[in-house]
């Protein structure tokens, strides 16, 4: 096949661009070194000083914990600040900033009823006594009310939208414990991954002022080297937007003293780049979360493998493409199965990842317990996608490209992160393979920062874009697939739903399959939502992805989760082998 060829020579320029690509010389005074085989030497002890600096592909749009999805943000976040509870590396739910995970069985979430007489739940979370935010101002359950009442005012914009429309009634018990109401009976009550504590009295008169407003004019935008933001093991002492974040011991972290008394961040876009910075001793390691490509990864582990620990972890994130369903040529369901079947994900994970990454039919990862077998798969068949085409009214060429009707050209546009050399490899494999039956796609791409920031948020881009979800274990794609989260200005552009999906069956099986309490009930409704998921392809799935993490032969004690939790959630237990 003639894209083959075209993915063979493609492959061979990025392996040239990364061996070309110029390092990012050190910094002047004391700082990395490297030996003369180029590996880093202990840098983490430069000056007296334990210092650990991490380089990652994007830079946040924002910190503030609540406002805007993006994996770089939440990266510097377990660092920084916690959530009520996440999972961990072994995919168990645990407390963050809770002292015992309130179960049906531990009486700490019971069944009550709403003041309309509906079947609801009472879940009770408990503070550590000694949470404290990083200017010395005690963390309290009025902070966690707070955060709540930003999160549940339709004007702010703020994540997971469906969590405070449910979560009816804030009760504050005393300055430690407080008291969720839900209006439904949902099997992850204890799910409480997108609470925050907001710090009431840095932010609520900011908030009061100008609800609407609220996400441009917060402190975390305009100041977010205030202590008073933070309250984990560590609070930002400087920081370049879009460069890099440093970061300093938290004094008044009440929990396990971290081990590295400074962790940098550094954005470096480029990801070819990101190889020679490592290489140059810029940085100690690169996440995986954010970091190289899996090709570059795999190139990386035969020419430098035995002076890092590379670590390829599978896991719960895959790599998709959003349509957006405003597009009057995409709304055509037989225009978005064509393009399915046009593209050949195989030769793709094949030939760009050595088969690592595999292709993904659907958004539910086969590593989890609700993979569904009875879906549809889409296989390369570009006899297939033609006939899609001509049905849809795409039946004429004109110098190679189909046409419609009016004389109308059958063009697309994709768009992207723009630096990510796999991922503007793979728009060009895309590019190529879709102009063997017709359609003109064209390359647009931006930096992740606005790509994601405003972009796939305000629903900007006018045809594909292509990006990574992670999820947690388990977790029911409401934010992604359900109607009431798809982002406008009326709601300040909240929810995740960006193609514009809007299906009622997939509504309802959605809200049904929250309220199943039984797991082998869900089961057939989590099969359900793969079917539509599907049938309809408003998004289409490329293929699960395969964290690489370099690390230093020194660095003990990092766990790859292999979902949406990163691991900087448990920074403090990364030390350095004495």
């Amino acid at each position: 096949m003639k894209y083959m060829k075209y993915i063979f020579v493609l492959c061979n320029t990025l392996l040239l661009l990364s061996a070309c690509s110029e390092a990012v010389p050190p910094e002047s005074g004391p700082g990395s070194q490297t030996d003369e085989g180029g590996a880093t030497t202990d840098s983490s002890m430069d000056s007296g000083k334990r210092v650990l600096r991490i380089g990652m592909s994007q830079y946040p749009a924002t910190l503030h914990p609540t406002i805007e999805n993006m994996v770089a943000k939440y990266y510097a976040l377990g660092m920084l600040n916690r959530s009520i509870t996440s999972f961990d590396a072994d995919w168990n739910l645990v407390c963050n900033l809770c002292v015992t995970l309130p179960t049906i069985e531990n009486g700490l979430a019971v069944l009550e009823k709403t003041p309309d007489g509906e079947d609801g739940m009472a879940v009770t979370f408990t503070l550590p006594e000694n949470a404290t935010w990083g200017d010395g101002t005690p963390l309290t359950a009025s902070d966690l009310h707070f955060a709540w009442r930003v999160g549940r005012n339709t004007k702010t914009g703020a994540n997971g939208i469906e969590f405070y429309r449910r979560t009816y009634a804030f009760e504050v018990v005393d300055e430690h414990t407080f008291v969720l109401h839900l209006n439904k009976v949902v099997f992850n009550y204890n799910q409480v991954r997108l609470l925050y504590p907001l710090p009431r009295h840095l932010e609520e008169a900011i908030f009061d002022e100008d609800p609407y407003e609220y996400r441009h004019r917060t402190t975390y935008n305009s100041d977010a080297i205030n202590p008073g933001l933070w309250f984990g093991p560590y609070i930002i002492s400087e920081m370049a937007q879009g460069s890099f974040l440093r970061l300093v011991r938290n004094p008044h972290w009440y929990g396990k003293r971290p081990y590295f008394d400074e962790i940098e961040l550094r954005s470096i876009q480029n990801t070819a780049a990101m190889e020679a910075n490592i290489l140059s001793g810029t940085i100690d390691m690169i996440a995986g979360e954010l970091g190289l490509t899996l090709d570059q990864a795999l190139s990386f582990q035969k020419r430098h493998g035995e002076k890092y620990n590379v670590i390829f972890k599978p896991g719960l994130m895959y790599e998709h493409i959003d349509l957006n369903l405003d597009n009057p040529i995409l709304a055509d369901i037989r225009v978005r199965q064509a393009i399915m079947y046009a593209i050949d994900r195989q030769v793709i994970s094949d030939q760009l990842f050595s088969g690592m990454q595999p292709v993904a039919h659907s958004s539910v990862s086969p590593l989890g317990t609700n993979a569904a077998e009875n879906i549809t798969h889409y296989s390369h068949d570009p006899e297939v996608a033609a006939r899609l085409l001509n049905e849809a009214g795409w039946s004429r060429f004109k110098d190679g490209i189909r046409v419609n009707a009016d004389n109308a050209p059958l063009r697309l546009e994709i768009m992207t992160t723009a630096g990510d050399k796999t991922r503007e490899l793979v728009e060009q494999v895309l590019q190529n393979q879709l102009k063997q039956i017709g359609i003109d796609l064209r390359i647009k791409n931006e930096a992740a920062r606005v790509f994601f920031g405003q972009t796939t948020r305000q629903r900007e881009f006018s045809a594909l874009a292509m990006y990574a979800w992670s999820s947690a274990p388990n977790l029911v794609p409401r934010t992604t697939l359900h109607s009431s989260e798809i982002p406008t200005s009326s709601n300040n552009f909240a929810g995740q739903n960006y193609s514009g999906i809007n299906i009622p069956e997939m509504d309802k099986l959605i809200e049904d399959i929250e309220q199943e309490l039984d797991a082998a009930k869900r089961a057939p409704m989590w099969e359900r939502i793969q079917q539509i998921y599907t049938e309809e392809i408003a998004v289409m799935p490329l293929y699960w992805r395969s964290n690489p993490f370099i690390l230093p032969k020194w660095l003990k004690g990092l766990r790859p989760t292999g979902h949406l939790d990163a691991t900087t959630l448990r920074i403090e237990d990364w030390t350095r082998e004495e």
